[in-house]
């Protein structure tokens, strides 16, 4: 049961392609005490999130223009909607699928065709949580406006999305140009970009993003530097070795023992 003070001033955007999908959503959620936009593709929907700032998202996977997994990167980019609940909707229920969707930032994942009754027990939860988290008081039925925060540069918003997926996939990089469509840009865009508000080319913020996860590695874990290479997009120990040394000055190996040195001293004091 949804007590009408729980939901009274919260809103739903739903995102998803097929008016005959948000038509059944939108007849779903008539039915609770929830506020309901709708956008056709994950562009639209990124743009409406960050105008009205809705509660939480119903996010479609399979869309033309932009996809879910592109529009869910954009919103965690954006410190705007970074904290908005995105629920994925997919017809695709494939392990990796699921994953996906929940690494780049989705509170959770429903495969098509779902029972009504679960997703609105899903999206009650994750409403809640969500204001668990905030430390946000009961809604009040008359609530003061608020202005709505400056929106950041949506060039940043690209590149930190860029960076994100850059970050989370050092050992199997994908290409440049599927590095731009996962962030709904195209490669010269991104690479401009990139120079623009980073003062490097995405290539160099690669070998940087490498060599400070292998830095970590090496300073945190027992991983032998083989595997280190592997894990951080380095063909083989020796290439690691030289690309670390020409940024580090040392070799792996050697740092490694640096560190075990600094760390006895540092004991013995």
């Amino acid at each position: 049961m949804y007590l009408t003070s729980d939901a009274n001033v919260r809103s739903i955007l739903i995102v998803d392609d097929s008016a005959f999908e948000q038509r059944m959503l939108v007849d779903l959620l008539s039915e609770l005490p929830y506020r309901v936009s709708v956008a056709f593709n994950g562009m639209q929907g990124y743009q409406l999130a960050l105008a009205n700032q809705p509660d939480l998202i119903l996010l479609d996977v399979r869309m033309p223009n932009m996809d879910g997994y592109t529009c869910c990167r954009l919103l965690k980019a954006n410190p705007a909607t970074y904290d908005i609940p995105v629920i994925f909707l997919s017809g695709a229920d494939a392990a990796e699928d699921r994953i996906m969707g929940l690494s780049i930032g989705g509170v959770d994942y429903v495969s098509k065709p779902f029972t009504p009754g679960e997703l609105a027990a899903r999206i009650h939860v994750h409403l809640n949580l969500m204001r668990r988290t905030r430390g946000e008081p009961e809604p009040e039925p008359a609530a003061a406006v608020q202005l709505p925060a400056p929106q950041p540069d949506p060039d940043a918003v690209i590149v930190n999305a860029a960076k994100r997926l850059i970050s989370d996939n050092l050992s199997a990089l994908p290409s440049l140009a599927e590095i731009a469509r996962s962030v709904g840009t195209y490669r010269e865009k991104l690479s401009q970009l990139f120079r623009e508000q980073t003062g490097m080319t995405v290539f160099a913020f690669i070998r940087e993003e490498r060599i400070a996860r292998g830095v970590q590695l090496l300073r945190e874990t027992d991983i032998d530097v083989q595997d280190i290479a592997l894990l951080i997009g380095f063909n083989n120990a020796g290439n690691f070795a030289t690309a670390f040394r020409e940024r580090m000055g040392v070799t792996p190996s050697a740092f490694r023992q640096g560190q075990g040195q600094d760390h006895n001293q540092d004991q013995k004091q």
